[in-house]
């Protein structure tokens, strides 16, 4: 083959790659920003798997919170207290004999339900907020930056504990707690937002096409900062479970007798000193590999959902 062939080849080689990939780009400018953000995540290789690890502790938790697996988690034995790792109870048993596994895999149950709830309640108060003091102005917007200033004034655990002992022990409690300490970031983000939109072209367009103040906050402006929303969702998702560890601790956090890795951490304190490790060492791996998943998904989902990346 000679040499003007083999050019020629290798030209229309890398005339073909130029067109697929500026066709792919193309496709990728008429996708929603939803569809683009999704089409991200799955090529992106540690999102992806961060996605699927969060999925299997959902999985884990729906099985043990209906009673498929691990059902002996509160069953005591005291014959059995302190039983090093074994095939019966692969990560030992506590105090009480009960298995740790079984345990840890519950505390599942326990940390999803305060991460979703709490930075659920959260996100709410903090959008809600934050909408109307950057939308409205005024009166508004002076009563609500008060109220976050003098809020965020007061160190966060202190204002979370405190919370915790006046109202009682409890999964409840801790959601409760957990909602209404931690909106104040996201809160001061809507609210800037909704102050640079408010002003735009299409919120005009919308107000002398006849749209009401409620319709221009939530079908307008609104799904423009839902990254933000969904950002801060999986933000405040970890910190939830890192609040009720460290409240359950304390002492201030779910119910004695409750499943819960702060709870397992805590019982480990005086059982280091007798070299048994497995308490500890359960709870701490099952937090770390849903907290790691968490952080690297937020990662990814901020990148995908960022409008600037979009067409890149």
């Amino acid at each position: 083959m000679s040499t003007a062939t083999i050019s020629t080849t290798a030209g229309q080689s890398f005339d073909l790659n130029k067109k697929s990939n500026q066709k792919n780009k193309v496709i990728m400018r008429g996708q929603s920003l939803t569809a683009n953000a999704i089409h991200r995540i799955r090529k992106d290789k540690v999102g992806l798997t961060s996605f699927i690890v969060i999925v299997a502790y959902l999985i884990l938790a729906l099985l043990c919170s209906t009673g498929v697996i691990f059902s002996d988690y509160a069953i005591d034995n005291s014959s059995q207290a302190y039983a090093s790792p074994s095939l019966k109870y692969p990560l030992g048993t506590d105090l009480f004999g009960r298995n740790v596994l079984a345990r840890a895999a519950q505390g599942t149950v326990t940390s999803l339900i305060i991460g979703f709830l709490g930075a659920g309640l959260s996100v709410v108060i903090g959008t809600l907020l934050g909408a109307v003091s950057g939308y409205f102005g005024g009166l508004w917007d002076d009563i609500i930056v008060w109220m976050y200033s003098t809020l965020d004034t007061i160190p966060y655990i202190l204002l979370l504990a405190g919370l915790s002992f006046v109202l009682g022990a409890g999964i409840e409690t801790l959601c409760i707690a957990i909602g209404l300490t931690s909106w104040v970031s996201l809160c001061r983000l809507i609210r800037g937002e909704f102050i640079k939109h408010r002003e735009r072209e299409y919120v005009h367009s919308a107000n002398a096409l006849g749209a009401s103040h409620m319709r221009r906050m939530l079908i307008h402006i609104l799904p423009n900062t839902l990254h933000l929303v969904l950002i801060n969702f999986s933000l405040g998702f970890v910190s939830a479970i890192k609040s009720e560890v460290i409240l359950s601790y304390l002492g201030l956090g779910v119910v004695p007798g409750t499943p819960s890795w702060g709870m397992m951490i805590s019982d480990a304190k005086q059982e280091l000193v007798r070299g048994i490790w497995w308490n500890l060492t359960a709870a701490t791996v099952f937090m770390f590999f849903l907290v790691l998943a968490f952080n690297l998904f937020n990662d990814a989902l901020r990148d995908a959902l960022d409008p600037k990346l979009k067409n890149k």
